[in-house]
């Protein structure tokens, strides 16, 4: 089994920067109520953007491999979060934004079908802990 490692460094209060063997930093902070600057997104908002990364990747690579001739790719996500602590995440939905013209309807299912069955590692840490639904929406070539 591959092994890994991260390590967060206190710059002061709940202000971090956070450093993997990627060797690429990444600031993480709270809001002032809470001992933080409010300079930097929150550790938990990073999850979103790494579920919403980790798909996004898998599905361009996909269309490109199936050559789709696609121009734009966006991935928005919207949940919902428990209220009481833990205030986890307890449904995400993720909505494809694909620009083109003449794309094939049954290889975007098929290539978020993949991203979210089989390849994408965030979703497979996730889906038995939160609800995962995803859409998609194509709009003509800019």
């Amino acid at each position: 089994m591959a092994k890994v490692s991260a390590k967060v460094i206190q710059i002061s209060g709940v202000t971090f920067n956070g450093l993997t063997e990627s060797k690429h930093w990444v600031a993480m902070d709270g809001p002032e109520e809470f001992g933080g600057s409010d300079g930097a997104i929150r550790p938990k908002e990073l999850l979103l953007l790494s579920l919403a990364g980790c798909t996004g990747s898998d599905v361009a690579s996909i269309l490109t491999k199936m050559r789709e001739r696609y121009t734009r790719l966006e991935v928005h996500l919207d949940g919902e979060m428990a209220e009481e602590h833990p205030k986890v995440y307890t449904s995400l939905h993720l909505k494809f934004k694909i620009w083109g013209d003449d794309l094939n309807t049954s290889n975007i299912e098929k290539a978020i079908s993949l991203s979210s069955g089989k390849y994408c590692s965030v979703t497979a840490m996730l889906r038995n802990s939160v609800k995962i639904t995803d859409s998609y929406e194509i709009n003509p070539e800019e």
